[in-house]
C-alpha cells in the first residue's frame, strides 16, 4: 500500500508541474547550439569573418561546457542543485543579452565561452533535479511526460533558427533566451524546493581539470590554426597540438597519484567497455557535430537556400533520429551496446558517403532522403557509447564516470565543429584561383572534403565499437 502511495505521489500535480519548470529552465541551452548553427552564414557575412573564425562561436561554446560539466557536482554538493540552477540560469540570461548586443567576431566568441560554461552547469541538472524532485524510480514515467521537449529541442531547433535569421536578425537568436530565461528564473525560484548542500566541505581538483581543459583547448586551436595556413603542418598547429598532448601526459601522470580522486580516475581505463566508450565520443563528435556544422552552409551557400529553408531541410534527419530513439534503448538492453552501435555507424555510411559526391545540381528531395538515412544512424551512436561507459564498473565511480562521459562527448563535438571548419576554410584558401573562376564548384569541393573526414571517422569508430559489450551467444565483454 506505501508502494502505491508513492506512485501516486510521484505522478501528482505538483510534481509534474516542478518537472516542467526544470525543462523550460534546460530548454533553452539545448536549442542554442543547433539554431546557431544555422546563423554561420549570416555571422559570417555581418562581420566580414572567414568561416575558420567564425565556427569559434560554436567551438568555444562546447569548450566552455566542457570546463562546466566536473564543476556541476561540486557545487550541486557544495551548495545545493537548485542554487546552481539558479546562478546558471541568470548567467545564461545574462550571457545572451551581451551576445545578442555583440559589436564584433571576438566580443560575441568571448561572450559565447561564458554561455556555453553556464550551459555546462544546467544541461547535467535537467537530470539531477528530475531525480531530487520526482525520485529514481518514476524517471520512467516523468520522462515519458515531459521527454517530448527534450527530444524534438534538436530537431526543430535549426527550423526556429532558420526563421528568426530569415525574418528578424541573428541577434536574435540570443534575444529570445532572455524572456525564457526570466519566466523559467521564477519559477524555479518560486515553485522548486530548496535541495540541501550534500558535502558543503566538497573539494574541486582544480589541477585536474585545468589540465584536462587545457589540454583540449590547445589540440583544437591548434587545429583551427590549420585553415589560415591551407594546411595542418604549419609551426603554429603543430605547437599547439604538441603543447596540449604535453599537458594530457601530465594529467595521466598527475592522475596516478591522484587515483581514485582525479577527476577522471585512470582505473577506469582497465574496463574494455569504457576505453572503447571515451575513444568511440571523440569521435562521434566528428561524426555528429561536424557535418551538422556543414549542412546548414551546404544549404544555404550551394541551393541558394534561404536560413529558414536550410532549417526546414534538416528536419529530416532531425525525424529520422527520432523514429531511431525508442527503438535504439531496447537493444542496447536486448544485445549489447556493441551491435546496435556498428549497425548504427553502417547506416550512417550509407547517409553520408553520398554527400562526397552531393554538389550544387543534387536534387534537393534526394539530399533530404540520405538526411533521413542518416538521421536514423545517428540516432544510435551516442546513446550506445555513454550507456555502456557503466556497465560492469563500481558504482561508487559513476559521477565520475559520469563526467568523463560528458567531457569526452563535449571534446569531440567541438573537435569535429572545428575540423570540418578548417578542412572547409584550408581547401577554399588553398583553391583562391579555383574560385575566381567557378565559385559554386570550389565551395563545393570544399565541402565535400569535410564529408570525407566524416565518413573515414565513421569507418573508424567501428574499432572500438568492439570493446564494447556483447550480450549475443552470452558474451559480456565488460
Amino acid at each position: 500500500m506505501s508502494s502505491s502511495k508513492k506512485n501516486n505521489k510521484s505522478l501528482s500535480r505538483t510534481i509534474i508541474s516542478q518537472a516542467w519548470i526544470i525543462v523550460l529552465g534546460a530548454i533553452a541551452p539545448m536549442l542554442d547550439s543547433t539554431m546557431v548553427n544555422i546563423a554561420l552564414n549570416k555571422l559570417s557575412e555581418n562581420f566580414s569573418e572567414p568561416l575558420s573564425a567564425v565556427q569559434w562561436v560554436v567551438t568555444g561554446y562546447l569548450l566552455a561546457m566542457v570546463v562546466a560539466v566536473p564543476f556541476t557536482g561540486w557545487l550541486n554538493d557544495k551548495i545545493g542543485g537548485k542554487k546552481v540552477f539558479l546562478i546558471a540560469e541568470i548567467l545564461f540570461g545574462i550571457s545572451s543579452l551581451v551576445a545578442a548586443m555583440s559589436g564584433s567576431i571576438t566580443m560575441l566568441t568571448t561572450i559565447r565561452f561564458v554561455q556555453g560554461f553556464s550551459a555546462g552547469l544546467i544541461t547535467p541538472l535537467l537530470t539531477t533535479l528530475l531525480v531530487v524532485i520526482a525520485g529514481a524510480e518514476s524517471m520512467g514515467r516523468i520522462m515519458a511526460i515531459v521527454g517530448l521537449p527534450i527530444m524534438l529541442g534538436p530537431i526543430f531547433g535549426p527550423v526556429v533558427g532558420g526563421l528568426i535569421v530569415q525574418y528578424l536578425s541573428w541577434r536574435w537568436i540570443f534575444f529570445v533566451n532572455v524572456p525564457i530565461v526570466i519566466i523559467a528564473t521564477a519559477l524555479i525560484w518560486l515553485k522548486l524546493p530548496v535541495t540541501s548542500p550534500k558535502n558543503p566541505n566538497a573539494k574541486f581538483d582544480w589541477l585536474g581539470v585545468t589540465l584536462l581543459a587545457s589540454s583540449s583547448a590547445a589540440i583544437i586551436y591548434g587545429i583551427v590554426k590549420a585553415s589560415a595556413k591551407a594546411n595542418f603542418g604549419n609551426s603554429i598547429t603543430l605547437t599547439y597540438v604538441s603543447a596540449g598532448v604535453a599537458l594530457l601526459i601530465i594529467y595521466a601522470i598527475y592522475a596516478i597519484f591522484r587515483k581514485e580522486h582525479a577527476v577522471v580516475p585512470l582505473s577506469l581505463f582497465k574496463h574494455r567497455n569504457f576505453t572503447g566508450s571515451m575513444i568511440g565520443l571523440v569521435l562521434a563528435g566528428v561524426v555528429n557535430n561536424g557535418p551538422m556544422l556543414l549542412l546548414p552552409l551546404f544549404f544555404q551557400n550551394l541551393h541558394g537556400l534561404s536560413a529558414a529553408e536550410a532549417g526546414l531541410s534538416l528536419i529530416t534527419q532531425g525525424i529520422g533520429m527520432l523514429i531511431a530513439r525508442p527503438i535504439i534503448g531496447k537493444y542496447i538492453d536486448k544485445i549489447g551496446a556493441r551491435w546496435v552501435l556498428i549497425v548504427g555507424l553502417l547506416i550512417t555510411l550509407v547517409g553520408t558517403v553520398p554527400f562526397i559526391y552531393f554538389d550544387q545540381h543534387t536534387n534537393l528531395v534526394l539530399i533530404m532522403i540520405v538526411l533521413f538515412v542518416r538521421g536514423i544512424g545517428a540516432g544510435a551512436i551516442i546513446s550506445p557509447l555513454m550507456t555502456d561507459s557503466f556497465v560492469g564498473i563500481n558504482l561508487k565511480y559513476s559521477s565520475q564516470i559520469s563526467v568523463a562521459g560528458r567531457i569526452t562527448q563535449n571534446v569531440g563535438g567541438a573537435f569535429g565543429s572545428a575540423l570540418m571548419a578548417t578542412i572547409a576554410s584550408a581547401y577554399i584558401t588553398s583553391h583562391t584561383h579555383s574560385l575566381m573562376t567557378n565559385h559554386l564548384t570550389t565551395i563545393a569541393h570544399a565541402y565535400q572534403q569535410g564529408f570525407i573526414w566524416a565518413v573515414v571517422c565513421t569507418a573508424i569508430l567501428i574499432i572500438p565499437a568492439f570493446l564494447l559489450t556483447n550480450k549475443l551467444g552470452n558474451q559480456t565483454n565488460a
